[in-house]
């Protein structure tokens, strides 16, 4: 399995911003699964789900603190990495 994420540490927090589908972060019943999911590859990380609209536009889902602090950022500016494991 290949995941591209942002691990971040910023003011003490750690958290990784994990890039996923639009529809997964509009979708209630399965974002809050699929952030949980995400936790067992990156512990230790608060997990942020992070997909873009056609334009480019970022939408962010995860703890609100960390999500504000994300809109003031270009997402370009995020370490992005990608990330393989092994099913």
């Amino acid at each position: 399995m290949k995941i591209t994420a942002a691990l971040v540490k910023e003011q003490g927090v750690r958290f990784a911003v994990v890039i996923v589908k639009n529809w997964l972060t509009n979708n209630l019943s399965e974002r809050d699964d699929t952030a949980q999911a995400f936790q067992g590859y990156f512990p230790g990380y608060n997990i942020v789900l992070m997909s873009q609209d056609g334009q480019g536009r970022a939408t962010f889902y995860g703890r609100p603190d960390i999500v504000r602090f994300l809109q003031r950022l270009p997402t370009h500016a995020l370490p992005w990495k990608e990330f393989t494991f092994a099913n």
